[in-house]
């Protein structure tokens, strides 16, 4: 049990994970001598992560939306993973949203900002990602996956990014790139705007 707003809150176990694509689910190609997202993978990284974890007693439903890295996604895919997550978050109560980190925080605040418009959100949608591929020796994937499995068990409705042992809530989060995190907008401080996408 977990202490949510002050009331005990049994922990979920039904989540939907959506996967969009992004630096964690990047491969590796030996034609082509590097790392992109990919829809020809027979085995998907996410799938590898999550066959490795202890998940007892969770029932996940897995949904393979895109797989972009998040500079090239357009508006109607920011569009289709918030109609997405609202439906799923219908259907199961919380959400994890695994997103590259370039434009995770142009995502969220679509998904906040569409939820939000229809009333009372029934449970919380977690954003998360990496800043190296699963594929790589030191990544923090695996670590940034378990986090946000666990938060979106015990967390409140509302919208959030959850990677680095962090919980930032939406609105006011903001890629450091000077650190390779997400944090706290600071007060008085203008959010730099997130990188152009690629055409």
């Amino acid at each position: 049990m977990s202490v949510a707003g002050g009331m005990a809150v049994p922990p979920r176990r039904r989540i939907s994970i959506i996967a969009t694509g992004g630096t964690i689910e990047k491969t590796y190609s030996e034609l082509g001598g590097v790392l992109s997202n990919r829809l020809d993978e027979p085995v998907k990284v996410l799938d590898v992560m999550l066959g490795q974890l202890e998940l007892p007693g969770l029932e996940i439903a897995r949904i393979s939306l895109m797989n972009k890295d998040s500079l090239e996604m357009t508006e109607a895919d920011h569009a289709l993973i918030a109609t997405t997550v609202e439906r799923e978050l219908d259907a199961r109560g919380a959400v994890v949203v695994v997103h590259g980190t370039d434009r995770l925080v142009a995502t969220g605040e679509r998904i906040l900002d569409h939820l939000a418009s229809k009333g009372p959100m029934p449970g919380p949608v977690v954003m998360t990602g990496a800043m190296r591929p699963f594929e790589l020796r030191r990544t923090d994937a695996v670590q940034n996956l378990t986090e946000a499995l666990l938060a979106v068990r015990l967390l409140p409705p509302g919208v959030y990014c959850v990677m680095h042992n962090e919980v930032l809530a939406f609105p006011g989060v903001v890629k450091d790139r000077d650190r390779s995190r997400f944090r706290r907008v600071r007060p008085g401080e203008t959010t730099e705007p997130e990188p152009e996408r690629r055409p």
